[in-house]
């Protein structure tokens, strides 16, 4: 499949795939983040784009679009066309430079960087229909409060992944009582006791489990106890295809 990137401006922002550091993983002890693979493959499960310039954005609280201060870290031709102050009531705008074309039946999902919070500001998302839809859509953060937030060149302004278009509102939800799946119970209770023991003597300090730091069952793909089959979808780094250049 192919996803359809198209410039509509001389020099777009830079579309790179999803990266999985993060400072604040990086800050834990033993890098400790990295261990959950949720996390990382939630980084790494769409393509990022990414601030040409670096800059600082100030809201004074107030509902005008004039109450935003957007101030480049020095002249750039490009600046006042990237970001703006565009919807008022502490909203950031930016241009992402492109119209996206997705094959039929697949949306966009555009928002934040995952897993990378930002102080006093929030990033909106929003879903579009890419697959017909002859014009761009915006990328838009929203200040959670007056103050100042800067955001760096080379910083993830947004991140797009997609999805079927249609198929969420086939998809049945459905309470069950896991004591009626023998098998499921089974491999549940069977990591519930596997957990519980570790944490165990990772607590009284036993050397060969403070070697060993962390259980990697999701991690390595692998049932506790050998009870059920792992799918040969089980993956645990993702590697998305970088840009190219088409016609």
């Amino acid at each position: 499949m192919d996803l359809e990137c198209y410039a509509i401006t001389s020099r777009p922002p830079e579309i790179v795939p999803g990266r999985p550091e993060r400072k604040w993983m990086d800050a834990f002890h033993a890098r400790h983040p990295y261990r959950c693979l949720p996390l990382t493959m939630a980084n790494t499960t769409g393509w990022e784009l990414v601030c040409p310039m670096g800059f600082t954005a100030e809201w004074n609280g107030g509902k005008a679009v004039t109450d935003i201060k957007l101030i480049p870290d020095r002249p750039h031709p490009d600046f006042h066309e990237f970001v703006q102050s565009h919807f008022s009531h502490g909203v950031i705008t930016f241009q992402t430079g492109y119209l996206f074309r997705t094959k039929p039946g697949w949306d966009m999902w555009a928002g934040g960087p995952p897993n990378l919070p930002k102080d006093g500001v929030q990033a909106l998302t929003g879903i579009i229909e890419t697959d017909w839809l002859p014009f761009p859509f915006t990328m838009n953060w929203i200040f959670t409060r007056p103050g100042r937030v800067r955001f760096e060149k080379g910083e993830p302004f947004c991140f797009i992944s997609i999805m079927p278009h249609q198929q969420m509102e086939l998809v049945q939800p459905i309470q069950k009582a896991l004591v009626n799946d023998d098998a499921l119970r089974d491999q549940y209770e069977a990591w519930m006791r596997e957990r519980s023991t570790f944490n165990e003597r990772l607590a009284k300090g036993d050397p060969d489990t403070v070697r060993e730091a962390w259980q990697r069952y999701y991690f390595k793909g692998e049932m506790p106890d050998n009870l059920g089959p792992v799918p040969d979808t089980h993956t645990n780094k993702r590697r998305l295809k970088p840009i190219k250049l088409g016609r």
